[in-house]
């Protein structure tokens, strides 16, 4: 049985004592693959040292986090660009918008978005969209974009069954499910009864958002059992079901055959 982790920062500092050890941790649990999207020109060399350590394993990404964005965000989006057309990358982010810590740079947050979003169209590779108190900026936005060359997944979705019904109206989008689906009170138990499985990937946000029974410790992919757990108590399959559906819908949008 084989699971994806579509969205994990193993290179992370929060790794350094055990990265390796997570990894065999996350295998020996089924987790297969580890899909690895970039923060900023400061993550780059850390999470290609690791997919080159783990080539079976670990997929690099590339695209600048919305939190980065800074005044120089043209100049590093440049830096990427050339690395784009120099590396074998199976995603582009993690890009989005984040207006929860600071709209200092909402503009440059758009514009970045904007410029990934044409990146993904033109490399043909999946989206990986970071959202946090701006989904009506970023509906805005993928509303005027979208079109048959984009595809994606809404990473950490946890919105309500409007926006998910909105974002699955695009051509190509699936919703990221990860540990908040755990959460006592988070409502995102009832909002995905109305989602169709081929329309959702598994993810952990490592070493961020913890499923219970681990909230609050570090969270590592192979903590992404608990939440299949959950998604199958949820839709009373078994666990096989969700692990094959969920793994089948990562390794197609990423283009893994």
């Amino acid at each position: 049985m084989v699971l994806a982790d579509t969205h994990t920062h193993l290179y992370s500092k929060q790794f350094t004592h055990d990265r390796t050890e997570a990894i065999e941790r996350a295998i020996h649990a089924g987790v297969k693959h580890l899909f690895l999207p970039n923060i900023d020109a400061d993550s780059i060399d850390g999470m290609h040292q690791l997919s080159s350590f783990f080539p079976n394993h670990c997929f690099p990404m590339m695209g600048l986090h919305p939190c980065s964005v800074k005044e120089n965000y043209l100049e590093v989006l440049e830096k990427m660009k050339n690395l784009l057309n120099t590396n074998k990358y199976y995603g582009i982010g993690e890009t989005g918008i984040d207006l929860y810590w600071d709209k200092t740079f909402i503009e440059q947050q758009k514009q970045s978005f904007r410029i990934q979003i044409q990146w993904a169209k033109e490399y043909q590779l999946p989206l990986i969209i970071h959202c946090r108190n701006a989904f009506n900026e970023i509906l805005e936005i993928i509303d005027e974009l979208d079109d048959e060359n984009l595809k994606g997944i809404f990473h950490c979705f946890n919105g309500n069954a409007e926006q998910a019904k909105h974002i699955l109206g695009y051509h190509h989008f699936l919703l990221g499910i990860g540990g908040v689906l755990t959460y006592k009170n988070s409502g995102l138990d009832e909002v995905i009864k109305t989602i169709p499985l081929e329309k959702m990937v598994l993810e952990t946000d490592s070493p961020y958002l913890a499923p219970v029974p681990h909230r609050g410790k570090r969270n590592e992919p192979a903590y992404i059992t608990e939440i299949a757990k959950k998604m199958a108590d949820i839709f009373d399959v078994p666990f096989k079901v969700i692990a094959e559906k969920t793994s089948d819908n990562a390794l197609n949008i990423f283009g893994i055959k």
